[in-house]
């Protein structure tokens, strides 16, 4: 079993894009042999908003990652390895939170939707992967 973190990105491409964004996410979801993993971090960017603006499919869809993914460390300690990493390599906050909740969670991977040249990639405690690249 292949130990996948996914960021929000992945999700909303999904459901929200369309062309090759969505079949390459919706892909790699129905991936047999793979067990992701998540953080109140990846919940808080796409579940408030799909329930504000009433996107019941939406809602739907997320609830049901949420219920099947592996839940991660508390959140003292992914924000304390965030911290440090985001010191390190110079990556935002909320990409620091998710990078922390992989490494902290023993991904194998971790799949984002951001391109390979942004500071993200940057990191050495988990594998980056782009959607776009695998």
């Amino acid at each position: 079993m292949v130990r996948t973190f996914i960021d929000s990105g992945v999700l909303i491409a999904a459901m929200r894009s369309a062309g090759r964004e969505r079949e390459r996410a919706l892909a790699l979801l129905e991936e047999p042999g793979r067990v992701f993993l998540n953080s109140p971090f990846v919940y808080l960017e796409v579940v408030p908003k799909a329930t504000y603006f009433k996107r019941s499919l939406d809602i739907a869809f997320y609830q049901r990652f949420f219920e099947t993914a592996e839940s991660v460390a508390t959140v003292e300690t992914i924000e304390a390895v965030a911290r440090a990493e985001a010191l390190r390599t110079g990556l935002s906050a909320m990409d620091a939170l998710h990078v922390a909740a992989a490494f902290l969670s023993s991904a194998d991977e971790f799949i984002t939707t951001e391109r390979p040249e942004r500071a993200i990639h940057r990191t050495t405690l988990v594998k980056m992967v782009s959607l776009f690249d695998s």
